[in-house]
């Protein structure tokens, strides 16, 4: 086997990691416990809950709708209000993780957060790219095999805001999944000694997990996208071409649907 698929494949820890002492276990898994049972762990919970639910539905998964971003109050200036507190909240979520580093002794340039080059942006555009064409195959393949429900990505009402929120949600998205699923927890498992193999597959089941609410498709696709995401990060330990890539594939998702889905019926 050529080397360096054999390093892609089986990658070995890299040198220089700040591994934990071993009486400082428990701790560290305690840790991890808190982070995800108050962010995207807990968000994992509900998205089974939420199938389990359209499962028992007398309705084809196909012909069951579910929505991304909705209205969080009936009144127009409430609502941007409540979106805006929401893009914080995943903004915060992120930052948690990378504070946590932080205080660990680990520097956020080891974890990805360099400052951000335009080298970053381009890798972000192609890995975008390579990842949202396939990813919209999948999911329509999917939903037409009744793996899916029908995935409406933003159903908020047409203001002079809605273009703005969706996608500063975007972003909001793709930092709190890509800094918490991938550098927090990666580098946490590094420094517990865990081998990068299974430590790349807890975090994309992970990922697919709290996107179970779209249904086995959505779960499949994630997971696949997790286990991309996360060997680049640990072959790369570029974090912001992963926060760029994502938010490109949820800002053409989001404000795409928004602009489209009334010409587009197969998008409905």
């Amino acid at each position: 086997m050529n080397d360096r698929v054999r390093t892609w494949l089986a990658p070995e820890l890299p040198a220089g990691i700040r591994y934990v002492p071993e009486p400082e276990y428990p701790a560290v898994r305690v840790e991890l416990l808190i982070v995800f049972a108050v962010t995207l762990g807990l968000s994992g919970v509900r998205s089974l809950i939420s199938l389990l639910d359209s499962l028992l539905r007398p309705v084809p998964l196909n012909q069951q709708h579910v929505a991304i971003d909705v209205p969080l109050a009936r009144a127009n200036f409430l609502d941007l209000l409540a979106q805006l507190a929401l893009v914080v909240q995943y903004l915060a979520w992120g930052a948690l993780g990378m504070y946590l580093l932080w205080r660990a002794g680990i520097k956020l340039a080891d974890v990805g957060l360099r400052r951000y080059r335009l080298s970053d942006l381009a890798g972000g555009i192609g890995l975008a790219a390579l990842i949202g064409i396939p990813g919209l195959g999948l999911y329509l393949l999917a939903r037409a095999l009744n793996f899916n429900l029908t995935v409406l990505p933003s159903t908020l009402n047409d203001t002079w805001w809605r273009i703005p929120v969706l996608v500063l949600s975007a972003a909001a998205n793709a930092w709190t999944e890509e800094a918490l699923v991938v550098g927090y927890l990666l580098s946490r498992l590094r420094q517990l000694g865990w081998w990068e193999n299974y430590s790349v597959v807890v975090s994309a089941v992970l990922r697919g997990s709290y996107h179970l609410y779209q249904g086995p498709g959505g779960f499949v696709g994630n997971v696949v996208l997790g286990l991309v995401f996360g060997r680049l990060w640990q072959r790369t330990g570029r974090l912001w071409v992963l926060v760029t890539a994502h938010t490109l594939l949820d800002v053409v998702s989001f404000v795409g649907y928004a602009l489209l889905a009334s010409h587009l019926s197969f998008l409905r």
